[in-house]
């Protein structure tokens, strides 16, 4: 089997960056092969959307048989998959999915606390196959989600516990950074600054957090959320 001319120039078209339109019967499926493939050779991944799971199923069963063949890997992106199957697929040199699983995926990536709890390694080349009921059709339905906030309500309580058990010291303002830093290096846990409203941790309240919640370096970036909850927590206390 190889390509007909109007496949190749398709081919051509979709890896441009562009929309091409196929006749019934010209091979949108076997067009695809050559740019994803074209593409998947720089080892950043690429997508294939489609607008359904079966098609994805079928179209990754089908084409990854080529793929396979030349060296590739292929993975698949349905509703049944945990986070680490997910992981794995989005990891694959060329990896199916609908529209409706990747946006999905893209949302619960930009909740995460954590960099290692991200299923998608990034966006780098995408095929989208029904282009005009999937960018425009089905643009008028929105991707919502939502997060769950028991553990965050969780986190506000121990951060509170914690505040509480702090030493303040108050300031009527940190007019520079020298007087910022001398104010810091206080014996209290954290300065407020009555002027601007502010509660800052200083070293010893730094120190106490790490022991408190057993963290190596609370000003790590993994560590934003809980940074966050603490200085919400000696904010209200103190400010």
């Amino acid at each position: 089997m190889k390509h007909f001319p109007v496949q190749i120039i398709g081919g051509i078209i979709l890896h441009q960056g562009r929309i091409a339109e196929m006749k019934t019967g010209e091979g949108k499926t076997l067009v695809a092969t050559l740019p994803a493939y074209l593409n998947a050779l720089s080892g950043k991944g690429v997508h294939i959307v489609t607008v359904n799971d079966y098609l994805a199923r079928r179209d990754s069963e089908w084409m990854g048989k080529l793929y396979r063949f030349l060296g590739l890997s292929v993975g698949l992106i349905v509703h049944e998959l945990n986070n680490d199957e997910r992981r794995a697929a989005y990891s694959a040199d060329i990896t199916y999915g609908t529209n409706n699983e990747m946006g999905f995926d893209y949302l619960r990536d930009n909740m995460i606390a954590y960099a290692e709890q991200r299923v998608q390694r990034g966006h780098s080349f995408a095929i989208v196959d029904e282009v005009d009921s999937i960018l425009i059709d089905e643009a008028r339905t929105p991707l919502i989600i939502s997060g769950v906030g028991d553990k965050s309500t969780d986190l506000y309580k121990i951060a509170d516990s914690f505040a509480k058990t702090l030493k303040k010291v108050t300031v009527k303002e940190l007019d520079s950074k020298q007087n910022a830093e001398e104010e810091l290096s206080e014996d209290g846990d954290f300065v407020v600054d009555e002027k601007a409203k502010t509660a800052t941790l200083t070293k010893s309240g730094i120190a106490k957090a790490e022991a408190y919640f057993n963290l190596e370096n609370l000003m790590d970036s993994e560590n934003i959320t809980v940074l966050h909850h603490i200085e919400q927590a000696i904010k209200a206390i103190g400010v």
